[in-house]
């Protein structure tokens, strides 16, 4: 025993510690972000998802139009023509923190849109530029402001999990009969009108489902985007159990649509987590993919006699007419760009071969550098990528929470990007895209608290181990007690000062010296008589 340390006294001599000072400090301290105000003063502390985004995510959801003379109202462009201005003066007030790279190139890019559409198509700048601006920056602006910290970005993920799977009833039906059931439901009350019937041909056997959007492409994206984020995103705040039931929705959900775009989401988000849990402990793993990638690229330049972006459309789409049209429209796309590489086209139709009947245009990327020209491309690649970027390189080493969430997140818009290269997006969608993007951004300014380690996680359940501490005893403002039995008994009368107190509730118990040992003994035996 050391008995340097000391023993604590147990008993009726143990002093007993004034119960109302004592504090307690859990043993474990959550990753959290200080409290932030968002717009209009909503606090997102709480990690509840803030009224504006229940309300943009219901919207989004509502496939209803009407007209007001020339112009097509929707839900979602009825509410963001209120959001926008209000959130575009607090963004750039610095209300929603710094402002990053991204929010300006976004910027740039609806004013450059906008003098493309000027010189394009004059008349038709308020209504398209409006539209734009209302679907692409308000959904952007609505996550900027509202998701700002790790618990609300959280109850965002599962809310849209939950939405997959409250959208299953109306998935089924529709994927045998072929008719979306709300959107119908909507055409039978007077005045009010829904989205078209896609009216696309059948795949395997079944029919494509579109269920409340413009498209079963749409469908098909929607469902995909929070899939990692529930497959990985959730470890150790939900059970394995409620995470594969999310996934197996959402992923029935992706194939009801029966859309290729969809469905290259699914796949290259879990080889993108798939090639991040592999390699967790390399910390080149990403440049090292985008190697592999631009190898296999050059491989396929050199061996085969298509290009490499027609051997892809011939694997990434269900048949090969698909992957033909895909091929010409990429062709014929970049044609009208090369002609117009300054200001787009605009609103004009675009030059194609006459077997080319359909005007769409399955690439997103494509289309913009159609309408707006190169510039307009650039600027919201640009964009694009730098919040990407930011998001990627940011430290969240303090919090291994914080780090899944960043790392699916990447991963998603990752997956969107480059699924965006085989479909095109408008309307409710177009805007969901840049909500997500807007929902990361938080991750970009992102600082861990001094008390948060490594491997600090939420408890998933039971109770809460707490440790206990005792503040120092004050020392004693009354009259001192001289009795045996009192820590302030000092021998020297009743006039003498009382010894301080201990600042800790044990004694120490001095060793005593040892005796000098005789000459000749050893240790541990008695010395020769």
């Amino acid at each position: 025993m050391d008995y340097g340390k000391g023993i604590p006294v147990k008993g009726r001599f143990a002093a007993q510690p004034e119960h109302r000072h004592l504090t307690t400090e859990a043993t474990y301290a959550p990753a959290r972000q200080p409290t932030q105000q968002g717009a209009f003063g909503q606090s997102h502390a709480s990690g509840r998802l803030p009224i504006a985004v229940g309300l943009y995510l219901a919207a989004v959801l509502m496939p209803v139009l009407f007209n007001v003379g020339s112009l097509v109202i929707t839900p979602i462009r009825l509410m963001l023509l209120f959001y926008v201005p209000v959130l575009t003066a607090q963004l750039f007030a610095g209300r929603f923190g710094k402002i990053l790279a991204v929010d300006i190139f976004f910027f740039l890019y609806l004013a450059w849109a906008t003098i493309a559409i000027a010189v394009n198509n004059p008349s038709n700048v308020v209504e398209s530029i409006g539209s734009t601006t209302v679907e692409f920056l308000g959904g952007y602006l609505i996550a900027r402001a509202y998701i700002r910290t790790p618990e609300t970005y959280e109850s965002l993920i599962k809310t849209l999990m939950v939405i997959t799977i409250l959208l299953l009833p109306f998935t089924i039906p529709e994927l045998l009969t072929g008719k979306a059931v709300i959107p119908n439901l909507i055409e039978s009350i007077p005045g009010l009108r829904s989205v078209n019937d896609a009216a696309n041909p059948k795949r395997m056997g079944l029919e494509r489902v579109q269920n409340v959007f413009a498209h079963p492409i749409h469908y098909g994206l929607y469902s995909s985007i929070p899939f990692v984020c529930v497959l990985y995103g959730m470890k150790d705040r939900k059970s394995l159990a409620w995470r594969l039931v999310g996934a197996a929705a959402i992923s029935f959900a992706v194939f009801a649509s029966l859309s290729s775009g969809a469905v290259l989401a699914l796949v290259l988000q879990t080889g993108l987590l798939a090639w991040a849990l592999i390699f967790n402990k390399l910390n080149y793993k990403w440049l090292l993919l985008f190697g592999l990638f631009v190898l296999a690229y050059i491989a396929i330049d050199l061996l085969s006699n298509r290009t490499p972006v027609r051997v892809f459309m011939t694997y990434a789409t269900f048949s090969a007419q698909t992957a033909f049209y895909r091929s010409a429209i990429n062709a014929w796309g970049w044609f009208n760009v090369g002609q117009n590489p300054i200001f787009g086209l605009g609103l004009r139709d675009w030059i194609r071969p006459d077997y080319m009947l359909r005007g769409s245009v399955d690439n997103f990327w494509l289309v913009n550098a159609m309408r707006y020209g190169i510039p307009g491309l650039v600027l919201l690649s640009i964009g694009c990528l730098a919040g990407i970027v930011q998001v990627a390189i940011r430290d969240t080493s303090a919090s291994a929470y914080v780090t899944r969430l960043r790392v699916t997140w990447v991963i998603t818009y990752c997956g969107i990007a480059f699924t965006l290269a085989t479909v095109h997006v408008w309307t409710n969608v177009f805007s969901f895209v840049f909500f997500f993007f807007g929902a990361g951004m938080w991750i970009a300014s992102y600082k861990a608290e001094p008390a948060e380690s490594v491997n600090s996680e939420p408890p998933t359940g039971g109770r809460t181990r707490l440790s206990f501490q005792r503040p120092p005893a004050a020392a004693p403002s009354g009259p001192v007690r001289l009795t045996r039995f009192s820590r302030d008994f000092q021998r020297g009368g009743a006039d003498s000062q009382p010894a301080p107190r201990p600042s800790e509730t044990s004694y120490s118990r001095q060793k005593s010296p040892e005796k000098p040992r005789e000459r000749g003994a050893e240790p541990g035996r008695k010395p020769k008589a």
